[in-house]
């Protein structure tokens, strides 16, 4: 493994949840208009986030990989 994983079960879960729902929104609401693509490019990459269960901000902040 290239990385540890630094965010718990839980919080993966509702990531990939709450980044499911922000692309959604943003692409229903808003459309193709750009803060509607921004928002589903937040989506997806807390997806991401979620699904490898790594954030990069975090290890910036100093949070400590889980075991």
């Amino acid at each position: 493994m290239l990385y540890r994983k630094n965010i718990t079960r839980p919080e993966s879960l509702l990531r990939i949840v709450g980044g499911i729902a922000l692309a959604a929104v943003g692409l229903w609401w808003q459309g193709a208009s750009p803060l509607g693509l921004v928002l589903a490019a937040s989506g997806v990459g807390s997806v991401l986030s979620g699904a490898f269960g790594y954030c990069p901000a975090c290890a910036l902040v100093g949070r400590k990989p889980v075991e």
